[in-house]
Formats: C-alpha cells, sequence, structure tokens
C-alpha cells in the first residue's frame, strides 16, 4: 500500500505541475495583459507597475519564481484588487461555493440513488416510466435554463424564495436545485443501469434460493455493490460542484468562486486564474484519491494495488 501512495502521490504533483505549465504558458499568449485598459495610460507607469509584479523580467524567470511561490503556498497578488492575495480570495470565496455544492451534492446523491433503486426494482412499470422521464428531461435541460425558469417560478410568479443574493438558507435553496438537476438525473440512470446488473447476477439467485428476504438482498448485497459506479463519478463530480457553476453562480448573484474566476479571466488577472486553476486541480486530484479509498471501504476484495483478490 505504501508503493502505490507514494506513486499516487509523484503522480499527482506531476500532474499539477502540467496543469501550471500549460495555464501559465497559453495565460501569457492571450492578447493583452492585465494592466491594459480602454484608456491609455503613460508608458512610464506601465512600466513601473509591471516593474512591481516582475512581470518585465523574461517569460522563463517569472515562470521559476512562481513555481517556487506555489511551493511555498504563496499563490501571489491579485492585479486587479488591491492588497488582496489569491490566498485571500480563495479563503473568501471558496466557504460560499462550499456551502453551495456540498448541498448540491447531497440533493443530487439522495434522490439519484433513490430515483435510480426504484426505477431498477420497478423495471418496466410505472416508477420505472416516471424516473427515465424526468432523468431524461434533467440531463437535457442545462442549469442555467432549469435556473432560470426556477427564479421565474418561484421568485417572481409566486414570490416564495428570493430571486438573488446570498446570506439566509432561502437563498441556497434555487442555486443548489439548478445545480443539482444534471448530476442528479445521469446518477439516477446510472444507479438503475448498475442495480439490473446487480439482480441478474447469480449469487442474487442464490441468495433467493436459500430463503433470505428479498429486502435483505436489495439492501445488503445488491445496492452495496451497484452503488461502486455512483462513487467513481462522485468524485470528479464533488470537485465540479465545490469549484461553484460560473453561469449559476452569476444568475443568483452567488459570491462564490466561480463567478471570481470568470471576472479574473476578463480582466487577464494571471495570479488569479492560476490559482485558482491550481485550486481546482488539487480539489479534483485529491477528490479521485478520496474515491479510491472508498472503494475499499465498500467492497473489501478491491485492494490499493490495483485489482481485486
Amino acid at each position: 500500500m505504501l508503493g502505490y501512495l507514494i506513486r499516487r502521490f509523484l503522480s499527482a504533483l506531476f500532474a499539477i505541475w502540467v496543469v501550471i505549465t500549460v495555464t501559465f504558458i497559453f495565460m501569457h499568449l492571450i492578447p493583452g495583459g492585465p494592466f491594459q485598459t480602454e484608456k491609455a495610460i503613460p508608458e512610464a507607469i506601465k512600466e513601473n507597475i509591471e516593474a512591481r509584479y516582475k512581470l518585465d523580467q523574461p517569460l522563463h524567470i517569472q515562470y521559476l519564481d512562481y513555481l517556487g511561490n506555489v511551493v511555498r503556498g504563496d499563490l501571489g497578488p491579485s492585479y486587479k484588487y488591491r492588497g488582496q492575495t489569491v490566498n485571500d480570495i480563495i479563503s473568501e470565496r471558496f466557504p460560499v461555493s462550499l456551502q453551495l455544492g456540498l448541498l448540491t451534492f447531497v440533493i443530487a446523491i439522495v434522490l439519484g440513488v433513490g430515483a435510480g433503486i426504484i426505477a431498477a426494482l420497478y423495471q418496466g412499470r410505472t416508477p420505472d416510466y416516471i424516473t427515465m422521464f424526468f432523468s431524461t428531461i434533467g440531463i437535457s435541460v442545462p442549469s442555467f435554463i432549469l435556473g432560470t425558469l426556477l427564479m421565474y417560478v418561484f421568485a417572481f410568479r409566486l414570490g416564495l424564495l428570493p430571486a438573488a443574493m446570498w446570506g439566509t438558507p432561502q437563498h441556497v435553496i434555487m442555486p443548489a436545485v439548478a445545480l443539482a438537476g444534471l448530476p442528479t438525473a445521469f446518477i439516477a440512470r446510472l444507479t438503475r443501469s448498475s442495480m439490473l446488473d446487480v439482480l441478474n447476477q447469480d449469487y442474487m439467485r442464490t441468495a433467493l434460493a436459500k430463503g433470505l428476504s428479498r429486502l435483505r438482498i436489495i439492501w445488503v448485497h445488491a445496492v452495496k455493490n451497484a452503488i461502486i459506479p455512483v462513487i467513481t463519478y462522485s468524485g470528479p463530480l464533488l470537485a465540479a460542484i465545490l469549484t461553484g457553476s460560473f453561469i449559476v453562480e452569476n444568475i443568483f448573484a452567488v459570491p462564490g468562486l466561480g463567478k471570481h474566476f470568470v471576472t479574473s479571466i476578463y480582466n487577464r488577472d494571471y495570479t488569479v486564474i492560476l490559482g485558482l486553476t491550481i485550486f481546482y486541480s488539487i480539489l479534483l486530484i485529491g477528490l479521485n484519491m478520496f474515491v479510491d479509498f472508498a472503494y475499499t471501504l465498500i467492497d473489501p476484495r478491491i485492494k490499493l494495488t490495483g485489482g481485486k483478490e
């Protein structure tokens, strides 16, 4: 196991380095710069600003300096927000995305897995058709369309929920439901397919022949094995949700990290773009590694050396 952990850690470091390098190169290939505005500024002032942030140095020197800062945990200052560093922005904005993301994740897992199990147990009957109908809609309708419809119905027409902003539990409901639409639908279909496959296995028929109750067989044997594909999907899903939906956060004026990432691209705020990209990458890689460990809890036959006994 120790060898496996070391390999995964080294591969994670390599992946993060690749992300930093590629992002750094392409970011500097984009025309313009962080201090280029519609109103021209004197060349001397521009040179002083670039010298302050070391943007006047050769590109490879900037790259090496940035790598050294990242190793120390310093993601640099923001070029557009005076007195704020990228670390400050992440610590301030990520808790908002975290609250929204965790609620969205819980909704998607609970509703998706529950609907998928019901659809599999009632295959070819009304609950199955209803589940597949709504899951098809959930996959087909983009989150920003669903968010707009929710806002129109529950905020403008019925007046039950606030249309936008942040600060109370009521503000979280509509953006969380809008974000949960697609993953809930996907998890429901994935769970149904996996559940049907497990129910048709020989060991399930053997358990029934031995006289075990159907309820025990379903919850102890079928669900436990059928849930593994959902766990595989849940790692990247949680990372994607926690980083926030750029469009949904803008629609509902949620002051999360995703909205800040979009703003930094518009502003050519190099350090914020790089810092948030690194943060997203670490989050995604870390959650994928966590999923590998979760496999061993669900199915003891799966070993961290990469196979089954």
